[in-house]
């Protein structure tokens, strides 16, 4: 009997960096998804530059209230304009809200006027669950050495309200222009708020 609990314990202790969840200060993990144009996009070819990853759910209302109103077009516009790499990133899984392929997100992409660098496509979850992406909109941004920088909500105001937008501390572009500049950044977490990522497992 202990030979077996030694043995499962010992299992769970082996398992465990596998579950680990992603840390501000810590280098981001790379990874590899497929594009929304069936191209394979992996972290690591954006190295040297500050990326943007952000949670997609086009059926989420949190979702629908920052491309609604304009606001996340704005920021990918901005940001990409300024050289930083911006990657949408849709964690639902097949048969679940939000599951689009890439004919459907290149469809929504050009609804919607989205200004991202790419959108990624990862139906398995892999990497929604490497970061521990928990909502969308979550949002992370990684410094030109790959190290992890922010990771929280979008927004200062848990809302669906786009009158809210305006009220509100924007975290990305705040991150951005501290990093930018060289400065540490003021927030590097916040809670995420948003429609809970459909992972199928």
């Amino acid at each position: 009997m202990k030979r077996v609990l030694f043995a499962l314990l010992l299992t769970l202790v082996l398992a465990a960096p596998a579950l680990a969840k992603v840390a501000v200060g810590q280098p981001a993990p790379d990874f590899t998804l497929t594009d929304s144009n069936g191209k394979s996009r992996s972290l690591s070819e954006f190295k040297g530059k500050i990326v943007v990853l952000e949670w997609n759910n086009p059926e989420c209302p949190f979702v629908g209230k920052h491309y609604g109103s304009g606001n996340m077009q704005k920021q990918q516009g901005d940001a990409t304009a300024a050289g930083v790499i911006w990657l949408t990133i849709n964690s639902s899984a097949t048969g679940k809200q939000g599951d689009i392929d890439g004919a459907a997100a290149n469809a929504y992409i050009a609804k919607v006027g989205a200004r991202q660098t790419a959108y990624l496509l990862d139906p398995t979850g892999q990497v929604g669950h490497l970061y521990g992406a928990r909502t969308t909109p979550h949002m992370f941004v990684i410094d030109k050495a790959g190290v992890l920088r922010y990771m929280g909500g979008i927004d200062s105001i848990k809302s669906t309200d786009k009158d809210d937008i305006a009220k509100a501390t924007q975290y990305i572009p705040q991150v951005l222009a501290e990093l930018g500049a060289g400065k540490p950044v003021s927030v590097a977490t916040a809670e995420p708020y948003g429609c809970g990522v459909k992972y199928g497992s």
